[in-house]
Protein backbone atom coordinates (compact mmCIF):
# COMPACT_ATOMS: atom_id res chain seq x y z
CA UNK A 1 0.00 0.00 0.00
CA UNK A 2 1.27 3.53 -0.76
CA UNK A 3 0.91 4.60 2.87
CA UNK A 4 3.77 2.27 3.82
CA UNK A 5 6.07 3.53 1.04
CA UNK A 6 6.43 -0.08 -0.14
CA UNK A 7 8.75 -0.64 -3.07
CA UNK A 8 11.48 1.66 -1.74
CA UNK A 9 14.66 0.71 0.10
CA UNK A 10 14.90 3.94 2.10
CA UNK A 11 11.75 5.42 3.61
CA UNK A 12 10.98 8.29 5.95
CA UNK A 13 8.01 8.69 8.30
CA UNK A 14 7.32 10.72 11.42
CA UNK A 15 7.07 9.58 15.00
CA UNK A 16 5.13 6.68 16.42
CA UNK A 17 3.58 5.66 13.12
CA UNK A 18 7.00 5.40 11.55
CA UNK A 19 8.39 3.08 14.24
CA UNK A 20 5.22 1.07 14.87
CA UNK A 21 3.97 0.46 11.33
CA UNK A 22 6.54 1.13 8.63
CA UNK A 23 9.44 -0.20 10.71
CA UNK A 24 7.76 -3.61 10.80
CA UNK A 25 8.11 -3.76 6.99
CA UNK A 26 11.84 -3.03 6.75
CA UNK A 27 15.10 -4.44 8.15
CA UNK A 28 16.33 -1.32 9.95
CA UNK A 29 14.89 1.69 11.73
CA UNK A 30 16.72 4.89 12.67
CA UNK A 31 15.25 7.18 15.33
CA UNK A 32 16.22 10.82 14.91
CA UNK A 33 15.79 13.21 17.83
CA UNK A 34 18.36 15.75 16.74
CA UNK A 35 18.49 18.29 19.57
CA UNK A 36 18.47 15.88 22.48
CA UNK A 37 17.82 12.13 22.41
CA UNK A 38 19.86 10.91 19.45
CA UNK A 39 22.72 13.33 20.04
CA UNK A 40 22.86 12.31 23.71
CA UNK A 41 22.93 8.65 22.74
CA UNK A 42 25.66 9.26 20.16
CA UNK A 43 27.90 11.23 22.51
CA UNK A 44 27.49 8.83 25.43
CA UNK A 45 27.91 5.57 23.52
CA UNK A 46 30.84 6.97 21.52
CA UNK A 47 32.64 7.28 24.86
CA UNK A 48 31.82 3.70 25.79
CA UNK A 49 28.70 4.24 27.89
CA UNK A 50 25.61 2.06 27.70
CA UNK A 51 22.33 3.97 27.40
CA UNK A 52 19.05 2.55 28.68
CA UNK A 53 16.05 4.38 27.18
CA UNK A 54 13.35 4.89 29.79
CA UNK A 55 9.85 6.37 29.58
CA UNK A 56 8.44 8.49 32.44
CA UNK A 57 5.88 5.82 33.32
CA UNK A 58 8.73 3.44 34.19
CA UNK A 59 9.87 5.52 37.19
CA UNK A 60 13.35 6.47 35.91
CA UNK A 61 14.86 6.70 39.41
CA UNK A 62 13.77 3.16 40.18
CA UNK A 63 15.13 1.96 36.83
CA UNK A 64 18.50 3.58 37.52
CA UNK A 65 18.64 2.08 41.00
CA UNK A 66 17.79 -1.39 39.72
CA UNK A 67 20.50 -1.21 37.05
CA UNK A 68 23.10 0.46 39.24
CA UNK A 69 23.08 3.23 36.65
CA UNK A 70 23.39 6.99 36.48
CA UNK A 71 20.20 8.89 35.73
CA UNK A 72 19.99 11.63 33.12
CA UNK A 73 17.83 14.42 34.51
CA UNK A 74 16.04 17.30 32.80
CA UNK A 75 18.25 19.96 31.23
CA UNK A 76 19.92 22.05 33.91
CA UNK A 77 19.50 19.41 36.63
CA UNK A 78 22.02 16.85 37.86
CA UNK A 79 25.42 15.65 36.71
CA UNK A 80 24.04 14.13 33.50
CA UNK A 81 20.94 15.31 31.71
CA UNK A 82 19.11 15.46 28.40
CA UNK A 83 21.60 18.20 27.55
CA UNK A 84 24.17 16.58 25.21
CA UNK A 85 26.88 18.84 26.60
CA UNK A 86 26.71 17.10 29.99
CA UNK A 87 27.77 13.81 28.42
CA UNK A 88 30.96 14.82 26.64
CA UNK A 89 33.11 13.54 29.52
CA UNK A 90 31.03 10.54 30.61
CA UNK A 91 33.41 7.69 31.54
CA UNK A 92 33.57 4.50 29.50
CA UNK A 93 31.57 1.70 31.09
CA UNK A 94 28.96 4.03 32.58
CA UNK A 95 25.37 2.81 32.57
CA UNK A 96 23.02 5.71 31.86
CA UNK A 97 19.23 5.72 32.10
CA UNK A 98 17.88 8.24 29.61
CA UNK A 99 14.21 9.16 30.22
CA UNK A 100 13.29 10.90 26.97
CA UNK A 101 9.55 11.36 26.36
CA UNK A 102 10.06 11.15 22.59
CA UNK A 103 13.14 9.11 21.73
CA UNK A 104 12.73 6.55 24.50
CA UNK A 105 9.03 6.15 23.74
CA UNK A 106 9.76 5.54 20.06
CA UNK A 107 12.48 3.06 21.00
CA UNK A 108 9.94 1.05 22.96
CA UNK A 109 7.40 1.06 20.14
CA UNK A 110 9.61 0.11 17.23
CA UNK A 111 9.05 -3.19 15.47
CA UNK A 112 12.21 -3.23 13.37
CA UNK A 113 14.80 -6.00 13.56
CA UNK A 114 17.62 -3.47 13.98
CA UNK A 115 17.29 -0.09 15.62
CA UNK A 116 19.77 2.78 15.53
CA UNK A 117 19.87 6.29 16.99
CA UNK A 118 20.94 8.80 14.36
CA UNK A 119 21.68 12.52 14.25
CA UNK A 120 23.82 14.99 12.32
CA UNK A 121 26.89 13.98 14.31
CA UNK A 122 26.87 10.37 13.12
CA UNK A 123 24.83 10.63 9.93
CA UNK A 124 27.37 9.02 7.59
CA UNK A 125 28.29 6.27 10.08
CA UNK A 126 24.69 5.26 10.70
CA UNK A 127 23.88 5.26 6.98
CA UNK A 128 26.85 2.96 6.35
CA UNK A 129 25.57 0.55 9.02
CA UNK A 130 22.15 0.16 7.38
CA UNK A 131 21.89 -3.28 5.82
CA UNK A 132 18.90 -3.69 3.56
CA UNK A 133 15.73 -1.61 3.67
CA UNK A 134 15.25 1.06 6.33
CA UNK A 135 12.92 3.73 7.62
CA UNK A 136 14.41 6.94 8.98
CA UNK A 137 12.09 8.35 11.65
CA UNK A 138 12.19 12.03 12.65
CA UNK A 139 10.97 11.87 16.25
CA UNK A 140 9.35 15.35 16.23
CA UNK A 141 8.08 17.22 19.29
CA UNK A 142 4.74 17.37 21.07
CA UNK A 143 2.14 20.09 21.42
CA UNK A 144 0.69 20.61 24.92
CA UNK A 145 -2.18 18.26 24.02
CA UNK A 146 0.43 15.56 23.18
CA UNK A 147 -0.26 15.60 19.44
CA UNK A 148 2.75 15.45 17.16
CA UNK A 149 4.51 18.70 16.27
CA UNK A 150 6.75 18.22 13.21
CA UNK A 151 10.20 19.63 13.93
CA UNK A 152 12.47 20.83 11.13
CA UNK A 153 15.61 19.96 13.08
CA UNK A 154 14.62 16.29 12.98
CA UNK A 155 13.65 16.21 9.29
CA UNK A 156 16.96 17.90 8.41
CA UNK A 157 18.97 15.36 10.43
CA UNK A 158 16.93 12.51 8.95
CA UNK A 159 17.71 13.91 5.52
CA UNK A 160 21.41 13.97 6.35
CA UNK A 161 21.36 10.24 7.08
CA UNK A 162 19.30 9.58 3.96
CA UNK A 163 21.75 11.53 1.82
CA UNK A 164 24.45 8.98 2.64
CA UNK A 165 22.20 5.96 2.03
CA UNK A 166 22.18 3.92 -1.15
CA UNK A 167 19.15 2.27 -2.70
CA UNK A 168 15.82 3.52 -4.01
CA UNK A 169 14.43 6.37 -1.90
CA UNK A 170 10.75 7.14 -1.41
CA UNK A 171 9.42 10.63 -2.20
CA UNK A 172 9.24 11.24 1.56
CA UNK A 173 12.91 10.27 1.93
CA UNK A 174 13.90 12.47 -1.00
CA UNK A 175 12.02 15.39 0.56
CA UNK A 176 13.95 14.97 3.81
CA UNK A 177 17.23 14.79 1.88
CA UNK A 178 16.40 18.02 0.06
CA UNK A 179 15.66 19.69 3.40
CA UNK A 180 19.14 18.71 4.59
CA UNK A 181 20.82 19.82 1.37
CA UNK A 182 19.09 23.19 1.60
CA UNK A 183 20.29 23.73 5.18
CA UNK A 184 23.70 22.06 4.92
CA UNK A 185 25.76 25.23 4.60
CA UNK A 186 24.00 26.89 7.54
CA UNK A 187 23.15 24.06 9.93
CA UNK A 188 23.99 25.83 13.17
CA UNK A 189 22.20 29.02 12.16
CA UNK A 190 19.13 27.09 11.01
CA UNK A 191 19.00 25.11 14.24
CA UNK A 192 19.53 28.20 16.39
CA UNK A 193 16.70 30.04 14.65
CA UNK A 194 14.11 27.25 14.40
CA UNK A 195 11.49 27.04 17.15
CA UNK A 196 13.11 24.25 19.15
CA UNK A 197 16.62 25.62 18.84
CA UNK A 198 15.55 29.15 19.66
CA UNK A 199 13.94 27.84 22.85
CA UNK A 200 17.23 26.20 23.86
CA UNK A 201 19.27 29.32 23.09
CA UNK A 202 16.84 31.45 25.08
CA UNK A 203 17.23 29.11 28.05
CA UNK A 204 21.03 29.30 27.88
CA UNK A 205 21.72 25.99 26.10
CA UNK A 206 23.28 27.30 22.90
CA UNK A 207 26.27 24.97 23.36
CA UNK A 208 23.88 22.07 22.92
CA UNK A 209 22.80 23.48 19.58
CA UNK A 210 26.43 23.74 18.50
CA UNK A 211 27.17 20.15 19.51
CA UNK A 212 24.07 18.84 17.75
CA UNK A 213 24.88 20.57 14.47
CA UNK A 214 28.39 19.14 14.06
CA UNK A 215 28.04 17.05 10.92
CA UNK A 216 29.78 13.66 10.67
CA UNK A 217 32.13 14.24 13.59
CA UNK A 218 31.29 10.83 15.06
CA UNK A 219 31.89 7.30 13.78
CA UNK A 220 29.61 5.92 16.48
CA UNK A 221 26.72 3.63 15.53
CA UNK A 222 24.39 3.35 18.55
CA UNK A 223 22.27 0.23 18.20
CA UNK A 224 19.68 -1.17 20.58
CA UNK A 225 21.02 -4.45 21.97
CA UNK A 226 19.30 -6.23 24.88
CA UNK A 227 17.29 -3.13 25.77
CA UNK A 228 20.15 -0.64 25.68
CA UNK A 229 22.00 1.43 23.11
CA UNK A 230 25.60 0.44 22.55
CA UNK A 231 28.16 1.51 19.99
CA UNK A 232 28.28 -1.42 17.60
CA UNK A 233 31.03 0.26 15.58
CA UNK A 234 33.46 0.02 18.49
Amino acid sequence: MPIYQDGYDIRCEWGEYGVAEIASRVECCVIVGALSFSSCVDIATARGATVYPCIPEDDPKACAAALGAELAEKRGVGRYSLSPGTLTDIPSGTKLVLPSPNGSTLTRKTKANRLFAGCLRNARAVAAAIDGSAVIVPAAERWPDRTLRPAIEDIIAAGAIISFCSGAKSPEAKFAQRAFETARESLEQTYRECASGNELVTRGHEDDVRLCTELNVSDCVPSLVDGAYRNVAA
